[in-house]
């Protein structure tokens, strides 16, 4: 087995996200949307900006979130952006191929990446966290027409809102390549996450508790 994806302290940043975002400068609030804040800031090596999601979700339960954010067969089914998405076995521990959907004429972009959970108790309150990135592997060449993102860092956190809901952290980065026009940059950091979550919520509500989920790392 390979060793541990992530750190203790990684999952600790991610949770605590939840309690007090680190959003002092140079973050920078940059929309509001669909009920979640978007703070970014820039990353001085690409240029790209990585992103910070705070916001809720009033219909679905923290943990059936967690469950079925963590399905990949039934996420095929609900996020119309997947072209291709399963988990690959290795020699070590198994890594997610996921290929998603661009608008033509862009090149469709595909990740290969590891990812973890963990649900934490933490004094008293159950916090699911939820991180992944991007690796390199042999066994996942680069594809022809298919531009390989190759740095992909994401971090989840979430808990019950103390109702029928629940209330999300998310960090994200990525570098997806290519020449992309600015206005689907715009979109994907204003609207395509927000949308995402709100998706996710719709899928929580048609989600069959008996499916196979797939091991949660």
């Amino acid at each position: 087995m390979m060793a541990l994806k992530f750190s203790e302290e990684d999952f600790q940043e991610a949770w605590r996200e939840l309690d007090h975002p680190a959003i002092q400068e140079p973050w920078q609030l940059f929309t509001e949307s669909m009920g979640f804040q978007i703070y970014r800031l820039q990353d001085q090596e690409s240029g790209l900006y990585q992103y910070k999601v705070y916001g809720g979700l009033s219909d679905c339960l923290p943990e059936l979130f967690a469950d079925v954010y963590m399905d990949l067969e039934y996420r095929k089914k609900w996020d119309q952006y997947v072209n291709a998405l399963r988990e690959v076995e290795s020699e070590e521990d198994p890594v997610i191929y996921w290929e998603v959907k661009y608008p033509f004429p862009l090149a469709n972009r595909d990740y290969v990446y590891v990812r973890e959970r963990q649900d934490l108790d933490v004094d008293g309150r159950k916090i699911f966290v939820i991180l992944a990135k991007s690796v390199s592997v042999n066994h996942c060449p680069e594809k022809s027409g298919i531009i390989r993102v190759t740095a992909y860092k994401q971090s989840l956190a979430i808990e019950s809102d103390g109702s029928s809901g629940c209330k999300v952290f998310m960090y994200y980065f990525d570098n997806p390549g290519g020449m992309l026009p600015s206005w689907l940059i715009n979109w994907t950091a204003k609207s395509g996450v927000p949308s995402f979550l709100t998706d996710m919520e719709k899928a929580c509500k048609g989600y069959n508790q008996s499916t196979v989920k797939t091991p949660s790392n």
